[in-house]
C-alpha cells in the first residue's frame, strides 16, 4: 500500500497520496508520521469486507478517499448523485484516483508470484493492542479502589444538594491482576518467526530470484490462510459471528473496531473470566500464526 499510494498523484495538489497523507498526519500529530511506510489502520464494520475478514479470516482491505467533503451525507437523503456531483467529487478526480490506487492493488495482489505479506508490522501493531490493555487494567483496578473508597466514606451522598434526589452508585467487586505473560510470550514468539521469514524471503530472493513453481505455489497457500489462524470457532461472547480474535466492531460501537476484542471487552464490561478466557484465545491464535509463518520460512529454505 505504501508503494501504491507512493505512485499515484493526488489530482489537486500534483504530489503523491502518500506525500499528501503523510502531510496529514504530520500535522495531527501522528506518531507514524516519520516512519518510512505508513501503516494501515485496523478494520472495524461498516462494508462489504465484514464477513470476509471477521466471520472467514480471510485478509482484507478497505479503500478509500477521505478528509475534506466527508460530512453529513452517509446514508441520508443528501447521499445522491446530485449531492456529489455539486459538493463532493464534481470532475470525478477522486474516483479517477482511487481507481487507479485499487487497480494497481487488485493487479499487484493478482500478479505477485509471491503475496506481498508482511507480518513484523502485524507484530508492532499487536504489542500496542497489548500495552494498551495492559494499562487498561491498570486504570479499570484504580478506578474501581477509588469508586469504593468513595462510597465507603458516603462521599457521593455527602457531595450532593441535600434536596435532590440522588442513588450513589453501588461497590464494586475487586479487580484481580491478570497475567498477560501467555500474550507476551506469544506475541513475542511470532516476532522471531516474521523476521525470520523476512530474511528467509530476502535470502531466497538474492541467490535464486523469486520463488517460483511449486515452491511459489505452497508458499501462497500458507500466507493465503496466515489470516484464518487468527479466528475461532466459537467466536466472540454474545456475537459468535465474529469469529476474529484480532479485530472486531465493538458490541456498542458499531463500526468502531476493538481490538483483541475478547480481552478488551471483557475489561470494558467488568468480565474478568472473559479477561482470563481470552488471553488465553489470542495467545493461541497468535502461536497459530506463528506456526504458519514459520511454516513459510521453513519452505523457502
Amino acid at each position: 500500500m505504501n508503494e501504491v499510494r507512493s505512485e499515484v498523484k493526488d489530482p489537486l495538489v500534483n504530489v503523491s497520496l502518500q506525500d499528501r497523507l503523510r502531510a496529514r498526519i504530520r500535522v495531527d500529530g501522528n506518531k507514524y508520521a516519520e516512519r518510512e511506510d505508513i501503516p494501515i489502520g485496523a478494520l472495524g464494520s461498516g462494508s462489504d469486507y465484514t464477513a470476509f475478514i471477521h466471520h472467514l479470516g480471510i485478509s482484507s482491505l478497505n479503500m478509500g478517499m477521505n478528509g475534506e467533503a466527508g460530512g453529513g451525507s452517509y446514508h441520508s437523503i443528501y447521499d445522491t448523485f446530485d449531492h456529489y456531483t455539486r459538493f463532493m467529487d464534481p470532475d470525478f478526480v477522486y474516483g479517477v484516483t482511487l481507481s487507479k490506487a485499487t487497480g494497481r492493488t487488485t493487479l499487484r495482489l493478482a500478479d505477485a508470484t509471491v503475496l506481498p505479506f508482511r507480518f513484523t508490522n502485524f507484530v508492532d501493531h499487536v504489542e500496542v493492542y497489548i500495552d494498551q490493555l495492559k494499562e487498561m487494567a491498570k486504570k479499570v483496578k484504580e478506578e474501581t479502589e477509588r469508586t469504593n473508597r468513595l462510597i465507603e466514606k458516603n462521599a457521593y451522598s455527602l457531595s450532593v444538594h441535600p434536596d435532590r434526589k440522588y442513588v450513589p452508585p453501588g461497590k464494586h467487586g475487586s479487580v484481580p491482576d491478570f497475567d498477560f505473560l501467555p500474550v507476551d510470550n506469544a506475541v513475542s514468539r511470532l516476532r522471531t518467526s516474521a523476521e525470520k521469514y523476512e530474511m528467509a524471503l530476502t535470502k531466497s530472493v538474492t541467490e535464486n530470484g523469486r520463488p517460483a513453481g511449486a515452491t511459489a505455489r505452497n508458499l501462497n497457500q500458507i500466507l493465503m490462510k496466515v489470516e484464518r489462524a487468527m479466528t475461532r470457532g466459537d467466536g466472540l461472547p454474545r456475537r459468535p459471528w465474529f469469529k476474529h480474535m484480532i479485530y472486531a466492531p465493538g458490541f456498542y460501537t458499531g463500526y468502531g473496531v476493538k481490538t483483541l476484542p475478547g480481552i478488551r471487552e471483557g475489561l470494558e464490561e467488568r468480565k474478568w473470566e472473559e479477561v482470563n478466557l481470552f488471553i488465553g484465545e489470542v495467545s493461541a491464535a497468535l502461536d497459530r500464526v506463528a506456526d504458519e509463518v514459520d511454516a513459510a520460512a521453513s519452505l523457502l529454505k
